[in-house]
């Protein structure tokens, strides 16, 4: 066995099983993995490895192909991997032969084996297979485990929140204390954060679980649709008023109501809803009848109410309505332990979407994505792994199918290679980021309206 020039980085502490009937070898073994951090645990018989197997939570397994010192039929070891992935479905297993057998490793990796090591092995080449292979077990059990508590939620009737970091614990504990209450509660962060997705979790959880979520984006809208979108209107209130027409508040009646861009509406129809959400009554444009609603707000921004009152764009004893509760969601780069689960959640949502046998990130990948700052946060990383998925052409993800290099290098050959859908995209952020998320100031920047911006954002997944 030759020593490498140059080791291996180290690597995340992990639990290596090594079967070998020869002790020497499971002593070697742990030598050269005890430098990065490695522990060994070894077993000189079939019994023995799977007992370990079944005692310990192991990280991967190096397996002989032979434990009888006359033959090389590979026999114990095949029964072997085959025992151990009984044990442990997710347990990456490495086959090693001393004979350089091609027939013998392809017929380990039929049995489960994820890679094989000849013996004497190279150095380098058995670090870099353990750390490739503890990497993607580790990814395969995370997706595993997200897919049961995915299931727990959903047997709940909730909507899947992905948050395992300690950043939206507290979060996670308020939602659950104020869900049941009919409060309103004032969702903030910046875009692409999962507002919306926590307005319909807070839905699902409340007494209005049965009733509509209706959801409207606010600054979607024109000024000149937002009242009878609001509040409806009557037959002939206005010249394009051909029938009468519901609104939202008479939708959501008993319900919740999900107000997404607040900060948006105009301040002559900030007074209107102050108005309804005071006295719970509508009134349709071009009617003088009033309705009662029972309407339980949602709402959400991304900009800093407290400034916008301050120039004068939005009221004060409005946000004093909405803001009962107040929930802020932190940007993807402040809980970096979510981009993992994050990924592979939506991995396994668009690999069933469009039927792609895609299972995981190849360690690259992983990597590449940990490092990205994500100035879209969520939403950008939602639209990066289904851009992966379509484009990947093996079982697994890699760097390359992102493509988050070009976008984070921000060098002369990224700037060369950059489409006129790359240049408007990252223009279009840079100045979102300007003015801190503020989808008006920003529109009046560009020259575009709110509504165009608004597209713009959904489309490239900002």
């Amino acid at each position: 066995m030759s020593r490498a020039a140059n080791s291996s980085p180290p690597a995340p502490a992990a639990r290596i099983l090594v079967a070998d009937d020869q002790g020497d070898v499971i002593e070697a073994i742990r030598l050269l993995t005890s430098e990065v951090g490695y522990e060994v645990i070894g077993a000189q018989t079939v019994a023995d490895a799977v007992a370990a197997a079944e005692a310990h939570e192991l990280d991967a397994a190096l397996v002989d192909l032979n434990y009888s010192r006359d033959t090389t039929s590979g026999r114990e070891g095949m029964e072997l991997i085959e025992r151990l992935r009984g044990v442990d479905g997710t347990l990456p297993v490495i086959a090693m032969t001393a004979w350089g057998s091609i027939a013998g490793a392809v017929d380990a990796m039929r049995r489960g084996a994820k890679d094989y090591i000849e013996k004497p092995w190279d150095d380098d080449r058995l670090l870099s297979v353990l750390r490739v292979q503890i990497e993607l077990g580790r990814a395969l059990r995370r997706t595993q485990r997200l897919e049961a508590e995915n299931a727990r939620l959903n047997r709940r009737g909730l909507p899947t929140l992905v948050a395992r970091g300690p950043q939206m614990q507290p979060i996670l504990e308020m939602m659950e204390r104020v869900a049941p209450s009919d409060a309103n509660v004032l969702i903030t962060g910046e875009h692409g954060t999962g507002k919306e997705v926590v307005a319909q979790w807070l839905h699902a959880a409340s007494n209005r679980a049965d009733k509509p979520l209706v959801a409207v984006n606010v600054g979607g809208l024109s000024e000149g649709l937002a009242e009878s979108e609001f509040f409806g209107h009557v037959k002939g209130a206005f010249t394009d008023a051909k029938s009468d027409r519901i609104g939202c508040f008479e939708l959501a009646d008993s319900g919740t109501l999900f107000l997404d861009e607040i900060a948006n509406t105009s301040v002559r129809l900030q007074a209107k809803l102050l108005r309804v959400l005071q006295t719970g009554e509508v009134q349709r444009v071009g009617s003088s009848r009033t309705r009662h609603v029972d309407v339980r707000v949602l709402s959400a921004t991304n900009a800093n109410l407290a400034d916008e009152i301050a120039r004068g764009a939005f009221r004060e004893d409005l946000l004093f309505r909405l803001n009962t509760i107040v929930l802020h969601l932190p940007p993807l780069r402040e809980r970096r332990e979510d981009i993992a689960p994050l990924a592979e959640y939506f991995l396994a949502h668009y690999a069933t979407r469009y039927r792609k046998g895609i299972t995981s990130f190849d360690g690259t990948a992983m990597r590449e994505m940990e490092r990205h700052v994500w100035p879209g946060n969520v939403r950008e990383l939602a639209h990066t792994v289904e851009r992966a998925v379509l484009l990947a052409s093996g079982t697994s993800i890699t760097a390359r199918d992102l493509g988050l290099q070009s976008q984070a290098a921000g060098g002369a050959a990224a700037e060369e290679a950059m489409t006129l859908e790359d240049a408007e995209r990252l223009f279009i952020r840079k100045v979102l980021a300007q003015h801190h998320g503020n989808v008006q100031r920003a529109a009046e920047q560009l020259g575009v309206s709110r509504s165009a911006l608004y597209r713009r954002i959904q489309q490239y997944g900002l």
